[in-house]
């Protein structure tokens, strides 16, 4: 069974309970839905198609709180990120560009791929089209990538001579390598969701019909293993990676000696 909540682009407080009552915002204010099944799966769905997700600042903002509200809550286990209609996200809204990243998204709380890395759920991005600069970062920050054939990745920060500022530059190289993050950055040139696969960047590409089931697939997996390993798995897994191998492997062990006692 499957149960959903409305974020509207009104901020929502942390003492506001992400299983109570739907908002009575419009159609047009519901940029950021939530799905979550009984079992324990939650759906985050960028819901501005008209507009191919671009991200406004209350949108990115609305979306840091849904990851911290998610991680937070009990009968959350696995959490699954797509977007609406024909692409995952085109980046930041260009037409409210100077307002996006000023102010409170600068903050931890209501930083996106902050909350993303601190998130202890396993997170699943299914991209479901194009997904562009902040949108590549933000699938970036998830832990698992599901692609639809329809799915291309692109970088467009030097065509707009804009730096990067949430971790593209040094992301999409730990997933794919130095030489092919640079022909991806450099030339802004899309990537295509068969040879994002090729390199390493998705786990697997599926047509369009079959890219939300094959997401839950996923979830469904990792919803049979014990659910507290599979949080500290995660944890060492992503800690690890930023460590040299020695010290990594030293992290290990930590968390197995920590994890009989």
């Amino acid at each position: 069974m499957r149960s959903k909540v409305l974020f509207s682009d009104k901020h929502y407080t942390a003492s506001q309970n992400l299983q109570g009552s739907s908002t009575m915002a419009s159609d047009k204010e519901k940029l950021i839905l939530v799905e979550k099944t009984s079992n324990g799966i939650a759906t985050i769905t960028l819901n501005r198609p008209q507009a191919l997700n671009a991200l406004s600042r209350d949108m990115l903002v609305n979306l840091a709180f849904t990851f911290t509200r998610l991680d937070e809550d009990p009968d959350v286990r696995v959490i699954i990120l797509t977007g609406a209609g024909r692409a995952f996200s085109a980046g930041v809204d260009l037409t409210a560009a100077a307002d996006v990243f000023k102010g409170d998204v600068k903050t931890e709380a209501t930083d996106t791929l902050a909350q993303m890395q601190k998130c202890r759920k396993p997170i699943i991005g299914a991209i479901n089209g194009h997904c562009i600069t902040a949108g590549f970062e933000i699938a970036l920050g998830c832990d698992i990538l599901v692609a639809s054939t329809a799915a291309k990745f692109i970088d467009t920060h030097a065509k707009f001579g804009i730096f990067p500022s949430w971790g593209l530059s040094q992301r999409l190289q730990r997933a794919i390598g130095p030489y092919r993050a640079r022909e991806v950055s450099l030339t802004a040139a899309p990537l295509d969701a068969q040879t994002a696969e090729k390199w390493g960047l998705v786990n697997r590409v599926v047509p369009p019909s079959e890219l939300l089931g094959a997401a839950r697939g996923i979830a469904e997996a990792i919803l049979k293993n014990q659910e507290g390993l599979v949080l500290k798995y995660k944890a060492v897994i992503n800690d690890g990676f930023k460590l040299p191998l020695g010290e990594a492997l030293k992290l290990e062990q930590v968390y197995f000696h920590n994890s009989l006692t």
